[in-house]
């Protein structure tokens, strides 16, 4: 194993099913090996649900839901409390979890445990705040009581690039709304997200609250699993991350029982340097907005679009400040920048590079994998790219930068528009009525003006256009697991 896992950490994470407040092995004890991207070593094996497991998981969830309906909302929200709590105390653990399954170096993947945890805190204290409404109707004939109340047992899924936040960003709210969920992560990352549902377990049984409110099927066979529960009338809520692409299946499956449905899709998005933008300080917002996770997010800048006065100069600080980074296992110390995920991933940068160059960009850095065991690649600037390259066109999920230059703002803002996403976007300028118009024109359901980051566990978080249905977080975040009845009395 090429990071040290503590003892008591191997000892007690979970590699197996958990149903209705047991873990335990699939059917036919069929297993899947978790690989460290940075050395390729099976870290574990964990187990490989079934289509007969999964809905097994729903029906502990359908049969926990009265019970944890019926709870008070203060009470799910201390619970809520007392899991952000046992995560923080147990930080740097689950932080080596994230490096040794994901790739991040240490201080990123603490961050992301930290930033994880803030959401069972925020719904911790969003599980007592539900709105509703009781007047007089204007007719005078009666009055309106408007309640909510949840929707149901819901399914999560959630992507492997960030496996604490993605898992906490969906279970915070809907539990705190009142609903049960079965949780299916990413096959290529499950560990951590399997960790947080043990947490959790423990921390219903030590309330003794329903067993069955958190359930958690890792697989192989996501299609497979999921599939049935979509056509099954006990699921009433779906909330999915990951790309475009597979969201659009998941939402045609989702029609034929009109569940309600959260998407959070893929992303290609632009990061603008105006004009009269601080180069130094849009240098350093890209340097945080592009290498996240090594690239690997789906708010990571993807396109930089820079004025021609200012193009050459920012590619070739840019290039600079990557050609610095140290690259290799996350575990290691002074490492600035981990693997990319898998092979396939690696591959599809390459591609990416290489469509570029081959439509004559230039590569001022980077541009090829690091040879050596792990699946990294060099952190790579491209300076003159084609607006048409497939890396203008396509996420890149991975550590390269393409600058495109423009000639004026109206430009810039179709150069930033010209895609079928519209997830984050990203602007440096100077001056407010830029700023402004700025906000108002990206087509994007997060723009950060000045600053190259725009997550936080107390904002609302999703797309537009092709990146997505709903929002996660914020007092936005709950809305997606209740339902608004009205009576008239």
């Amino acid at each position: 194993m090429s990071i040290a896992l503590s003892p008591a950490l191997v000892s007690h994470l979970p590699t197996g099913l958990l149903v209705g407040g047991h873990w335990g092995p699939a059917t036919g004890g069929r297993t899947f090996e978790v690989v460290d991207p940075a050395t390729e070593e099976v870290l574990f094996d964990v187990a490989d649900a079934s289509p007969e497991d999964a809905r097994r998981a729903l029906a502990a969830a359908h049969d926990a839901a009265p019970a944890w309906r019926a709870t008070a909302p203060r009470e799910r929200g201390e619970l809520l409390r007392g899991v952000y709590e046992r995560i923080v105390a147990r930080a740097d653990d689950i932080a080596a979890l994230i490096t040794a399954e994901c790739g991040k170096t240490r201080a990123e993947a603490r961050a992301e445990v930290l930033y994880g945890a803030d959401f069972f805190r925020w719904y911790a204290e969003e599980a007592v705040r539900f709105p509703g409404l009781h007047r007089r109707a204007p007719a005078g004939a009666n009055r309106q009581l408007v309640q909510r109340r949840p929707v149901g047992p819901a399914l999560l899924i959630t992507p492997w690039n960030f496996p604490i936040a993605m898992a906490t960003r969906k279970i915070g709210p809907a539990l705190a709304a009142g609903c049960t969920v079965v949780v299916k992560p990413a096959q290529l990352a499950p560990l951590t997200t399997m960790l947080v549902a043990e947490v959790l377990r423990s921390e219903l049984e030590d309330r003794g609250l329903p067993a069955g409110v958190v359930n958690i099927v890792p697989t192989s066979r996501a299609g497979d699993a999921t599939s049935p529960l979509l056509t099954d009338p006990r699921l009433r809520k779906l909330s999915f991350t990951g790309s475009t692409g597979v969201g659009r299946s998941l939402l045609a499956q989702a029609a034929g029982q009109v569940l309600n449905v959260s998407m959070e899709l893929g992303g290609n998005a632009p990061f603008v340097v105006m004009a009269d933008a601080d180069l130094d300080a849009a240098v350093e917002g890209a340097m945080v907005a592009k290498l996240r996770n090594s690239g690997q997010s789906c708010v990571a800048a993807n396109r930089f679009l820079v004025h021609d006065s200012l193009a050459r100069e920012f590619a070739r600080r840019l290039a600079e400040r990557f050609e610095a980074l140290r690259l290799g296992p996350g575990a290691d110390d002074g490492v600035d920048l981990g693997p990319l995920i898998d092979s396939a991933a690696v591959d599809k940068v390459d591609e990416l590079v290489g469509d570029a160059s081959g439509r004559g960009a230039q590569v001022l850095t980077g541009g090829e994998r690091l040879g050596r065991k792990g699946y990294f690649y060099r952190p790579t600037v491209l300076a003159g790219v084609d607006p048409d390259a497939r890396v203008s066109r396509e996420e890149i999920f991975g550590p390269v930068a393409p600058v495109l230059a423009f000639a004026d703002d109206d430009e810039a803002i179709a150069l930033a528009n010209d895609t079928e996403h519209g997830l984050a976007a990203y602007a440096y300028t100077t001056s407010l009525d830029r700023a402004m118009r700025l906000g108002d024109e990206l087509e994007a359901g997060m723009i950060g003006i000045n600053r190259g980051m725009v997550s936080d566990a107390s904002a609302p978080f999703g797309g537009v256009k092709q990146s997505g249905l709903g929002r996660e977080g914020g007092e936005a975040g709950i809305e997606e697991y209740l339902e608004t009845v009205y009576v008239a009395l």
